[in-house]
């Protein structure tokens, strides 16, 4: 989970440096092609085939991905890199919202306080002008990482759904639909990346594809509740590839913010432990 962790970070670092370069939807139409590759060749090795028996809540599942990937990319880009880390980590909070109204999951006051505390920890962590009086992050972007976590807690309430397929399968779907979704946007505004920025997009996907398969082992390997909160070493290795690749040094707001959402998360853990 530690090394998951390290790649997603990775990937987020890599993002940020291809999107100086290039528009939005080229990256994310990168990391897409390649991720359709390797999971579809996965696929292939394993003779598993490439229909599901749920196909219209699997393109459900790769809309809310597609929408999830988009939103956090653009936040990547435009916030500091722990700062992005952080907002996109609401996301489990949110799960046990969507899943409380989709799947009928409880959820009681003690719930519904943990998502208005973690909405409180997004809130320090931006600063807006009319509550700190300015210094603060841009409003946009931040709502659009919002956004991102909020598609996030919705891809992953459909995969709860979709427990009878097969991971890769579902992996493989995603891919294919944002590909399918991306084309047509980034062949609109395209420009040609420089060998560099070539490599950077490769290695976004590349980094992609070993998060998931070293989250995968380590889920495996541990109970889910231990296992996910080794994930928020994701917050620190991203707070060290801003330092060192973009001289974005968190301070002590973005610590605070990120120690309350990470606790909120902890919480819901222990009220609903993942079996």
């Amino acid at each position: 989970m530690a090394f998951s962790a390290f790649f997603f970070s990775l990937m987020g670092a890599m993002v940020k440096l291809a999107g100086t370069s290039v528009p939005l939807f080229e990256v994310v139409l990168a990391r897409s092609l390649v991720v359709l590759v390797l999971s579809g060749a996965a696929l292939l090795r394993d003779g598993t085939g490439f229909r599901g028996d749920e196909p219209h809540l699997m393109l459900l599942r790769s809309l809310f991905g597609f929408g999830a990937l988009s939103c956090y990319y653009f936040a990547v880009i435009h916030l500091p890199l722990a700062d992005a880390t952080v907002i996109h980590f609401t996301n489990p909070v949110f799960t046990a919202l969507i899943a409380s109204l989709w799947l009928r999951e409880h959820m009681g006051a003690r719930e519904v306080l943990l998502v208005l505390a973690s909405l409180g920890g997004v809130v320090v962590v931006a600063r807006p002008g009319f509550l700190f009086g300015g210094g603060g992050l841009p409003a946009l972007p931040v709502l659009v990482g919002l956004c991102g976590a909020l598609f996030s807690a919705s891809a992953a309430v459909a995969v709860r759904r979709l427990r009878n397929e097969p991971p890769m399968l579902v992996v493989f779907s995603f891919a294919l639909v944002s590909t399918v979704v991306s084309l047509p946007v980034a062949a609109a505004g395209f420009e040609w990346p420089s060998p560099f920025v070539l490599l950077v997009l490769l290695g976004v996907g590349v980094a992609t594809h070993f998060g998931q398969v070293f989250s995968t082992w380590g889920l495996r390997l541990e109970r889910a509740g231990r296992a996910s909160t080794v994930g928020y070493l994701q917050i620190v290795f991203a707070a060290a590839w801003g330092w060192l690749l973009f001289s974005d040094a968190p301070d002590a707001w973005t610590g605070l913010g990120a120690a309350v959402i990470v606790g909120c998360t902890l919480v819901l853990l222990r009220l609903h432990p993942v079996r």
